[in-house]
């Protein structure tokens, strides 16, 4: 005889939007598919084009070559600098090797590549706002030469600063950090400098400010927040942070659905659902589908904006023909 499986306990889920892939992020991977397409593989990308491994996985199964350094390019094979940006060196490196270049810098991040390079040729120092090591902060503070952009993390660090206060102090910041320590950065280096200046807005991105303003709203709200994105994802990472210091009961990072906490979620009503600014709205799915397995979800949508951004594709140059073969 059949016997009822038990029934599957309900689970409340608030799922953040706007999530996910931002306008940024959907040009890069789309620069790289182009590439592909134009060239034929290979087509080499300098370091992960977007921080998530089921997109780099996905487009090396198409014939992108991920590599750290422009020396394992071969000459004439084109190459493409990924959405983080790239050092002003780089660039130059690939102008003397001749290499095409495709250049898949987020349209916002070479915003600030342009304003540090206006203040440094104005004479300011510049005071950059980032995470020591992170691919977006080693292009920014590449576009000036050696010590005149200095790093600063929080406001202890601007403290140690010693540029003198009577002087215009320009600051930049990273794209992808959370609103609030931004802020207090800021608040800092104004109390320390009298003549900042700086960007109208802050550099923060419309799709970094958008997701953490909804996960502040879900947060209160939920027993367990999780967020998809890669461990190398600053913009997720902070989504992270900012639902545990906004009224999450618990607050964690999972790449894909086989990263789901099962033991945890036994133990929950609420569940908060966001992705950060680089992972596909796919990978969102694929957790929701292996929730339902085993919940019955309730699945509400929590809206906070439209995101109706979007960037056209760069150049793309002509192959030419790599030194031996133009010696034929």
């Amino acid at each position: 005889m059949n016997i009822p499986s038990a029934p599957r306990r309900p689970l409340t889920v608030l799922l953040a939007a706007p999530r996910g892939s931002c306008a940024g992020v959907e040009r890069a991977i789309a620069i790289v598919e182009e590439a592909l397409r134009r060239y034929g593989p290979p087509v080499y990308v300098r370091h992960e084009i977007v921080h998530n491994r089921y997109v780099v996985d996905r487009l090396k199964r198409q014939g992108a070559v991920f590599v750290d350094e422009l020396d394992a390019v071969p000459d004439g094979r084109p190459v493409v600098f990924s959405a983080h940006g790239v050092a002003e060196t780089v660039r130059q490196e690939a102008g003397r090797r001749r290499l095409p270049v495709v250049d898949a810098t987020c349209p916002l991040v070479a915003k600030v590549h342009r304003a540090v390079d206006r203040h440094v040729r104005a004479g300011r120092p510049v005071v950059l706002i980032g995470h020591d090591g992170h691919a977006e902060v080693v292009g920014t503070l590449g576009q000036a030469p050696p010590g005149a952009v200095h790093l600063v993390e929080s406001p202890a660090d601007v403290d140690r600063l010693t540029l003198p206060a009577d002087r215009t102090i320009a600051y930049a910041t990273q794209t992808t950090l959370a609103v609030e320590e931004t802020a207090a950065v800021v608040t800092r280096l104004q109390q320390r400098f009298p003549l900042l200046t700086g960007p109208a807005r802050d550099d923060i991105c419309y799709a970094t400010s958008n997701r953490q303003a909804a996960v502040k709203a879900i947060a209160p709200r939920v027993d367990l927040l999780l967020v998809v994105g890669a461990p190398n994802s600053s913009n997720s990472n902070r989504l992270v942070e900012v639902a545990r210091t906004t009224g999450a009961g618990d607050a964690r990072l999972i790449e894909r659905a086989h990263d789901l906490p099962w033991d945890r979620l036994e133990t929950i009503a609420s569940l908060g659902l966001t992705a950060g600014a680089s992972a596909p709205e796919l990978l969102v799915q694929e957790v929701l589908d292996a929730l339902r397995l085993r919940f019955t979800l309730d699945v509400r949508t929590v809206r906070l904006a439209e995101e109706t951004q979007s960037f056209r594709l760069p150049r793309f140059p002509p192959l030419f023909a790599a030194p031996d073969q133009a010696a034929e």
